[in-house]
């Protein structure tokens, strides 16, 4: 349970940072590259940030 919330989170931010720098400002573009730099990093060293977050918030795998 808990990956399917980090992939709709983290696909949430990509959607929303993507309209954002339509309407708003291309820097936002910048959130993208944040949101799939953390991706390919969570799939190399097998720790996420969000996981961890998640953990604490009390949500089970």
């Amino acid at each position: 349970m808990k990956t399917r919330i980090i992939h709709a989170i983290a696909g949430s931010f990509i959607l929303i940072s993507l309209l954002f720098s339509i309407y708003v400002s291309q820097n936002w573009l910048w959130f993208t590259a944040f949101v799939g730099t953390n991706l390919l990093q969570s799939s190399i060293t097998k720790w996420c940030l969000m996981d961890d977050i998640l953990t604490k918030l009390g949500v089970k795998d």
